[in-house]
Formats: C-alpha cells, structure tokens, sequence
C-alpha cells in the first residue's frame, strides 16, 4: 500500500487518538532502519491508528501530506544525523517531531534541537548513554525497542527440507554445528573475534561450519582480507569457514536463521541488535557480547550468553563533515576519549562457545525461551502500541 491509498484511507478511520507522518526509507528496503520504520508504521495501522507512511527524503510528497493529511505528530526513524528530515522539517511545518533515534558511535551535531524535543525514542538504554555522553541531556528520551514480525519469523524444525537443504549448501554434515554471523558487513557483527575463538575450541569441537553473511559483495574488502589472515595464521580449516553474500527476503532470513544450531554475533557496535532478535524468534541460541543494545535483548544464560568486554576502540577526535551539519569538513578534539567500538574477550567467548556446540540439552532450552522472550518483548505489534501509549501520556491525549 502507498501513502496515497493511506490517505484517502484513513481520512476519518482509525480508533486511535491521533494521526502519525511515520518517515523512514520508504518503500520499505532490506536496511535495518527501513524495516524498522515499516514495522512502526505497521504496527501503528493494525493497533487502529491513523497513519501515513513516506520516504523521510520526500521533499513535495511531505509537504503534501503535512497540508492533506495533516498529522499531529511526524514519528522520524533514524539518526542524529537524520535531524534536518526527521525533526526540523517537520517543524517547519508545524507538525510536532518524535524522533526514534539509532545511535552511531557519536552525537555530532544537532545537540541544541534535540534537547528541546518533548519526547525522543531511541532504540536502547545504551542509545540513550551515548546521547546523554554527548551533550544531549534531554530528559525525555524513552528507550523503545525494534518490533518485529513474530508470526512470521518463526522457528522452522531442523528436519524441514528446506532447512536440510541450506544446510547441505553450506556443507554442513549431519554431525556438524552449523554458526552463523549474519551483517552488512560480518566484521561489524564480530565475525573476526568468533575466529579466534574458534581456534581455542577447535582441538576440542572440531565438528563445525562457520558461515558468514554480509549484505554486499567485497565491501569492505580489507576487513575480508584481515578475517583471511587470520584463518591462515591461526591455522584454521578454510574448508569449514564459508562466505555468502547479497540481498536476502525475509523468508530466507528465517530459513537462515532455523538452519543454524548457534547465532554467533558479538557486535562491534550495536545500538539495538535486531537479527539476535531475529534469530531468538527463531529458536536459535545466540551468541553475544555483554555490551550496548544487546543488554536489552538476549538475556545471559537464558536465551543466550554474552561475552564479557575485551577491549574498547577510543578515539581523542573525530572528522566531522557537511553531510553531518557542518560548514567544513574538519576534526573535532573531545575533552576525554570516547569509545566508539568494543571488541568481544576471545577467552570468553569461547568458553560460551564450546558449552553451546557441547550441549544440545541447552541450545534446545535457550532456543525455547529466546522465542518466548521475543515473542513477549519484541513483536511489532506490543512495540508501537506502547509507543502510542507513551505518546498519548506525555501528550495528555
């Protein structure tokens, strides 16, 4: 459906109490933040509110539904950096902004605007520390977070011919564990620290196949040439590690994610974790780092184990650049480092590793209850009526 059909639709419907512009990368994409944006707008219409969906870039179709549809709050998902499309445009409009902000290492910019806002979403509690660390101080800002289709991301049964057969893809035999490391690039999402770890339980695991997959082909290519150098010096066998890579639909994440005995992703930087949570609908265990949004998603020794902090990135200055709000591109020097990354404790990570292709018993347990936990916690349909919720309190609707 486009946002004309929602127009001329929701002209007098609806049950809720008020009418939502939800701007994100629309029509809906593959990208995190698109599905994000869709399942909000979603979940919005299905719970009885009128809303609109558009493209959060749209320059005419925006002020069109602002004059037409004239909604009472635009709901912008994005980033600080998203300020100029997701909150002072509509301001210009007099539309009421709420922004549902994902994090990105840093908050640049925008700092003033945004600590004028009456109510912020973000996507973590760990979202929030960043914004709070940076200067935006605002006392508003809830953390809410990414709903998703529980229905239909669901667990498929290991002996679905389906599953058997992406399982015989990879190479997989019958007696082997199969982890994966699903990412827009699996070296954000720790593809290189579960190599090290692999090395610590190989000698006493050695039946596995890792697969990793990104969303792009070669990009970027060093970090690819990094995870092959580490294959060769550590000695690993190349012939259980596999790489595939380019779009994938829904239907084959869910397939992906019911093939794997252990969802292995300890992000780098993750300001919510939304294919964990993906793969917890799926009954899969993952396999995590006990740091950012991942606090709030996989609950340790439950539905997963995370890994403690082995080290931190800390940078002193960053560039900055017009796209971000700036005149020049330049440095900017911070008071005191920032961390701006984390990396998984190997050790650690490999411990958990081995206890999960060890027991069967319990990736069969957490696979149960991470299912649960999603189902209870994460569905897209909970997650947008309690932003509505919270809305209609802090607007006394």
């Amino acid at each position: 459906m486009d946002s004309a059909d929602d127009l001329q639709k929701s002209k007098g419907s609806g049950s809720g109490k008020f009418r939502s512009l939800v701007l994100y990368p629309f029509p809906a994409e593959l990208d995190g933040v698109s599905i994000q944006g869709d399942f909000l707008y979603r979940g919005l219409k299905e719970n009885g509110y009128d809303a609109v969906a558009c493209d959060r870039t749209a320059g005419f179709e925006k002020e069109l539904l602002y004059k037409v549809f004239k909604p009472d709050f635009a709901i912008g998902v994005g980033f600080w950096g998203d300020t100029p499309s997701i909150i002072q445009d509509p301001m210009d409009n007099n539309v009421q902004p709420i922004p549902w902000l994902n994090a990105d290492g840093w908050v640049a910019n925008y700092h003033e605007l945004l600590n004028e806002l009456p109510l912020i979403f973000v996507t973590s509690n760990w979202v929030k520390e960043t914004y709070h660390r940076d200067g935006v101080y605002n006392e508003n800002i809830v953390p809410l977070p990414i709903g998703i289709d529980t229905q239909r991301m669901s667990p498929i049964p290991k002996n679905d011919p389906s599953v058997l057969k992406v399982r015989e893809m990879f190479g997989v035999e019958p007696n082997e564990k199969m982890i994966l490391t699903i990412g827009g690039d699996t070296t954000s999402k720790g593809f290189q620290e579960v190599l090290k770890a692999l090395v610590l339980v190989n000698d006493q695991f050695p039946d596995w196949k890792y697969i990793g997959k990104s969303w792009e082909v070669g990009v970027p290519d060093y970090h690819y040439q990094a995870e092959q150098e580490i294959i060769l010096e550590k000695n690993l066998p190349a012939d259980r590690i596999n790489y595939v890579d380019g779009p994938l639909s829904r239907d084959t994440m869910r397939l992906l994610l019911s093939a794997a005995d252990i969802y292995a992703a300890p992000s780098r930087i993750e300001g919510f974790g939304m294919i964990q949570v993906e793969a917890m609908a799926c009954g899969t265990p993952v396999l995590s780092i006990d740091a950012m949004g991942l606090k709030d998603t996989v609950v340790h020794n439950e539905t997963g184990l995370l890994a403690k902090v082995g080290e931190t990135v800390d940078l002193q200055e960053e560039w900055v650049y017009p796209h971000m709000g700036f005149d020049t591109q330049h440095k900017i020097q911070f008071e005191k480092p920032k961390t701006f990354a984390v990396r998984a404790d190997v050790d650690d990570l490999a411990k958990h590793l081995l206890r999960l292709l060890q027991d069967d018993s319990l990736r069969e347990k957490m696979g149960l209850k991470g299912r649960e936990h999603v189902v209870k916690n994460f569905d897209y349909h909970k997650v947008s009526l309690d932003m509505a919720n919270t809305i209609e309190k802090k607007f006394n609707l």
